[in-house]
Formats: structure tokens, sequence, C-alpha cells
């Protein structure tokens, strides 16, 4: 597998890696059996860099990650923010959730919050180190009104021990895991950041980070992983879009797509998982397959050919932001 640097780091990741979202039951029925199957699969693969999070079936993701990684070579990240605290939700559905751990979470992104949450994602895990720690959630998208209280710890408090974690060599990098610009944006103002874990706003379908963060983040120094690159599913066909259902102008403009890439006989899915990569900013690109299946297909669609034609006939048709890269 290819591999790019992280930001400044002397790290450096696989371009194709495993998001482990459905590896907690987020959005999918997946038992752990399977997951661990999921996972002994990507690595039969050569895939090498795995990335989790507390959020992902409550601490069920982090889990299976650690007992299939532990023992071998691998790239982690994981994410901090949420606290997990004994007792289940009511309705794990609410939440987007099949078959949760019994935990709920409590949100705290203060200095005792993230060193909290780091050595906690460690005692699921049964690993004894995290590669990449990212910030997760923060941003009006998962708080509204709430996210100013919130950024006030990271800066005040929060970001202080992910540089601590940094400088003392416990984590290789560190950055946010998250669904929109405006926070990232906001983070470069209050320090140093290596990797933006950015889901769903640089695709195929959307390109909204070209005009401000990315020339942000390429005076920074922060390079970025594209999360979501099929935006929830409606870029595979599915009804889904920033994790619920798709409006119709979203629609319209996959079914768009849809129709160039049927025309060129291009897989759209392997156009979307290829697109971000063109952008010189990204490092790696982190699809959450559902099964060993879906993981196999990932990787067909990764390695297929697509004709220069198809990425020229979407500028066209005036289908990619003005400026965006596409592969070569």
């Amino acid at each position: 597998m290819k591999q790019r640097r992280v930001g400044k780091t002397g790290l450096s990741i696989d371009v194709l890696g495993l998001g482990g979202a459905p590896l907690g039951g987020n959005f999918v029925d997946l038992d752990n059996r399977e997951a661990a199957e999921l996972i002994s699969a990507a690595r039969k693969a050569g895939m090498s860099y795995f990335d989790t999070a507390p959020w992902y079936g409550f601490g069920r993701s982090e889990r299976v990650m650690g007992d299939m990684l532990r023992g071998s070579e691998y790239i982690l990240s994981d994410k901090v923010g949420r606290l997990l605290k004994p007792g289940a939700v009511p309705n794990p559905g609410d939440f987007g959730m099949i078959d949760p751990l019994p935990f709920n979470v409590v949100y705290d992104y203060s200095y005792d919050g993230i060193m909290r949450a780091y050595e906690d994602n460690l005692q699921r895990l049964g690993l004894e180190r995290i590669d990449i720690l990212l910030v997760h959630d923060i941003g009006k998208m998962t708080h509204g009104d709430a996210n100013g209280a919130h950024f006030r710890d990271l800066e005040t408090g929060g970001y202080r021990a992910l540089d601590e974690l940094r400088a003392s060599g416990q984590v290789k990098a560190i950055g946010l895991g998250v669904n929109e610009n405006a926070v990232c944006e906001a983070a470069l103002g209050i320090g140093q950041w290596d990797v933006f874990l950015l889901a769903g706003r640089y695709t195929l379908l959307e390109q909204t980070p070209l005009e401000t963060l990315f020339p942000a983040c390429a005076k920074a120094g922060t390079t970025v992983i594209c999360g979501g690159p099929f935006n929830s599913g409606i870029l595979v066909g599915r009804e889904m879009w920033n994790y619920a259902k798709a409006p119709e102008d979203v629609v319209a403009k996959a079914r768009a797509l849809g129709d160039v890439a049927a025309a060129h006989d291009v897989p759209l899915a392997a156009a979307a998982l290829q697109f971000p990569l063109a952008h010189e900013i990204m490092t790696s690109v982190i699809p959450g397959p559902r099964n060993a299946g879906e993981l196999a297909q990932i990787l067909d669609w990764f390695e297929a050919p697509i004709p220069a034609e198809f990425w020229a006939d979407l500028q066209n048709k005036g289908l990619l932001a003005e400026g965006a890269p596409v592969p070569e």
C-alpha cells in the first residue's frame, strides 16, 4: 500500500485505510465475529492504517480493533472528547447504533477530559499506543449553540493536553475528527495541528474546503484524511447523506455524477474513492466497509482504471468545483 506523510511529522500512513464506525454497529448490524473478520481481511490485503473512536458502539469498535491489532504492526488513530460512563442508553437507535456496549457519553474537551479519554481508550483497546489522536465531533454540527463552551475548553486546556502527549512521544500526531470545515479553520487559530480527519466535505459530491480551509491547512503544514468518501452511502447507491436521508438536491447531483460514470463505464464508487487523493493536501481516504465482501469491492474500486475523459466530462458539466484537481 502506498503511503503519504501526516503533516510535518515523521509518520506516514496508507493512502487507503479502514474506517471503524461499522465495527461498533453504527448504522449497521455487525457482530464481533464479523467485525474481526473484516479487520483480518484488511490486514491480509496489506492495509496497516486503522481508525476508531469511543463513539462507535460506545467502545465496541475499540475493543475488537485492539483485539485484532494486538501483537501486529499497525498505525491507529483514535479519538477524544467523549468519555464513556456506565449505564446503557434507553434506545441505541436514537444514536444510530445497533447493540452498543452499556455506556453513555459525556462530552469533555478540557485538559483533564482529554487526558482521561486517552487513558480510557488505551484500556479499551488493550494496546500500548495510539499513533494519531483526534478531537472528535467538536463543532456546531454536533453541539449547536453549546459548541462555544466546548471550543473554549479545547482552547484553554484540551489542546495543551494533546500537545503534551505529542511532545512526550506518546502520540505521533494530533488533530480533529469532524464533519465540518469551519471548526477546522477555527482550530488552526489555537494551535499547531498535524492532520484533520474531515468526513464528507471533500468528496466527489462536495469540494467546499477548496476555497479557504485547504489553503489555510497548506500554510500551517496540516494535512487531511478523507473520511466518508461515499458521503454516508449516497455515492454507492444508498439514500443516506450526512448520516440521514439525502435531500432531493443531493440526490439529483449524485444522479448526475452517476450518469457521467455510466456513460464512461466507470463505477461511480471507484471515482469517489480515487478523487480525494488527487489533492496534495490529502494523506489518506478511509471508507467504512460493513463486511469483508464490501472491503474486497472497495479494494477493486481503488485500483480500477478511470479514463481522463471521465474527469474532463465532470469538469465540463460543472459537476466539480473549479480548481479541484483530478487523478492523472
